[in-house]
């Protein structure tokens, strides 16, 4: 199934610009997701990061993967209309830099889940090269 940014907006609360991905691409509700962000140079943050060498920085994809994990979980039925907020992040690598006109291609698996807590294991890709991996803990409230 894909998602649109339209139909992610239902899904997710974040709104400009700290709606970061633009596309879901596939994704099995309370399972996993996968999603991509097209990145611009018009995004406000590479004002300032840096102006003279644009790199998206590390926690925004960090975010953005947290977004992509969050459409997993949240596009339960039992949690339509709730939120995911972060919990922790363990074993964060980056290996790439992310640049204007990379695709960043996300996926999130969302590996264990207690009550309203749960853990998502999520890489981060340009052109078939790992920029980002991480755990991601988050915790479902409502919003």
């Amino acid at each position: 199934m894909e998602l649109n940014s339209n139909q992610i907006a239902e899904i997710l609360p974040h709104r400009y610009p700290f709606a970061l991905v633009d596309r879901i691409t596939d994704y099995e509700p309370g399972q996993w997701a996968k999603g991509i962000k097209c990145v611009s140079m018009g995004e406000p943050v590479f004002c300032g990061h840096f102006p003279q060498q644009h790199v998206l920085p590390g926690v925004l994809i960090l975010e953005a993967l947290a977004q992509v994990g969050a459409v997993a979980i949240l596009s339960l039925p039992e949690n339509k209309g709730k939120i995911a907020l972060f919990g922790g992040v363990k074993n964060a690598r980056f290996k790439r830099k992310v640049i204007p006109g990379d695709v960043l291609e996300m996926e999130c698996v969302l590996t264990k889940r207690r009550g309203p807590v749960g853990i998502g294991e999520c890489k981060a890709t340009v052109n078939g090269e790992v920029a980002c991996t991480a755990e991601l803990t988050f915790a479902i409230g409502a919003e």
